[in-house]
């Protein structure tokens, strides 16, 4: 099969054998934006202020799989120069099993938007008193804006647009803790595995899908390929090119990257929820973001709540664009279809512009869109364990065995957990 052109943008220039190896770290933390979106914000302040420390065991068990998905996935990009919805395409052959599996990929792309645009929108009222409909379109421009500058641009620029954001999504949302901080020993506890009713499942649930999230596995293969070149590799053990940094030396640098994006991520999600079990408890209205921000300015002083509400904007211009990168890689290697990016955006965008103008809560639609997202998750993951571990696929780059194992035993719990759930939902139980 012929190779074609397969980048959403034109892939960056490869990196030179002398690259330093901090020059080689970013896609990880642009997918990383991905587990602090505003899907986030709403699960991890939920879960606190309604059950205190009792699922810190599940922002923590999340963190450790997501930094497995996330090597697996930029793995696969290094490797073979291909995005997964690249590979998923080409080994789905029938056009009905390739269009059902982009139907439910592109769903969650929808979920994903969902979370981010009423994100934004939110925090632009917030900051400047600006209606959530008019919110949601300003997002929705800013992130083509930003996807305008991976496209002209290539990867590098993007990342350090992206990166930035991030940084004060951090800022914005870990500040409160030096404020008040949490109970030492009570967070300890929460380390403790265990679930109260089925409120505390469909909040892990929820903390899961915004943590591990679709989107971000089928992202992250494709910025590693953008940022490294898509040129053909051979990983049956043909020479690497000349001008290409050798791949060892590039997975090395790709643990690093996800070690690093993960541990901000990680520290952010477990920070935004020991804030709320340490601060919203017991507060009225603590149950939407517009309530736990006032609740945060009024114990924590408006400084605090000002920071959260940029980094709560910040969270969502940056996850927004990524969302849109994401959602054009599936369609474009599961379908061969490339739509404009304007056009793409805007038909994604119409699901979030429709709640916010039809007034719903746009803090329960926030966790039931991450909620959706868990659901996506093991049509992501279990196709992902797949080809990392097939020799043909990585040739002498494929999974340890214990690796594999690690994944597959991943892939059964998110299953399983999202079976309790439909289960508790169909019983109302």
């Amino acid at each position: 099969m012929p190779k074609t052109s397969v980048t959403v943008a034109p892939a960056g220039p490869v990196a030179p054998a002398s690259a330093r190896g901090a020059a080689l770290l970013g896609p990880a933390l642009v997918a990383g934006v991905a587990y602090v979106d505003p899907g986030n914000v709403a699960s991890n302040m939920t879960a606190g202020a309604g059950y205190g420390y009792l699922l810190v065991w599940v922002v923590v068990v999340a963190n450790v799989i997501a930094w497995l998905v996330q090597y697996l996935s930029a793995k696969l990009g290094v490797v073979t120069g291909r995005s997964l919805p690249e590979l998923l395409g080409d080994r789905l052959q029938h056009r009905g099993a390739r269009r059902a599996f982009w139907l439910q990929a592109e769903l969650v792309a929808m979920a994903t938007d969902i979370a981010e645009v009423i994100g934004g929108a939110v925090a632009l009222q917030l900051l400047f008193g600006i209606p959530l409909l008019l919110g949601g379109l300003i997002t929705g421009a800013v992130s083509m804006v930003l996807l305008a500058v991976q496209g002209r641009r290539g990867a590098r620029p993007f990342e350090f647009v992206v990166i930035g954001l991030l940084a004060v999504v951090t800022v914005g949302f870990l500040a409160g803790l030096f404020v008040g901080p949490p109970d030492p020993s009570a967070a300890l506890g929460g380390l403790l595995p265990r679930f109260t009713d089925s409120g505390s499942v469909l909040l892990a649930t929820s903390i899961l899908g915004a943590t591990i999230m679709p989107h971000a596995i089928y992202a992250h293969s494709a910025l590693a390929r953008d940022r490294f070149g898509s040129a053909p590799i051979h990983p049956g053990g043909d020479p690497e090119p000349r001008t290409r940094t050798p791949i060892s030396r590039l997975l090395t640098a790709t643990r690093w990257d996800v070690t690093l994006a993960m541990i901000i991520a990680g520290a952010v999600n477990l920070g935004m929820l020991l804030l709320a079990a340490s601060t919203l408890p017991g507060v009225a209205g603590t149950d939407s973001l517009e309530g736990a921000h006032a609740a945060i300015s009024a114990q924590l002083g408006p400084l605090i709540g000002t920071l959260f509400a940029v980094g709560l904007l910040a969270s969502g211009l940056a996850s927004t664009a990524v969302g849109a990168y994401a959602g054009a890689e599936i369609m474009h290697g599961l379908l061969r279809v490339r739509i404009a990016m304007p056009v793409r955006r805007l038909v994604t965008l119409i699901p979030a512009l429709l709640i916010l103008g039809l007034g719903a809560d746009p803090t329960f639609a926030l966790v039931l869109s991450q909620v959706v997202l868990s659901f996506g998750i093991p049509f992501a993951l279990i196709p992902l364990v797949a080809l990392t571990a097939q020799r043909r696929t990585l040739g002498r780059h494929a999974n340890r065995p214990w690796t594999t194992i690690a994944g597959i035993v991943a892939a059964a719990l998110l299953v399983v957990l999202n079976a309790v759930l439909l289960w508790l939902l169909l019983t109302g139980s």
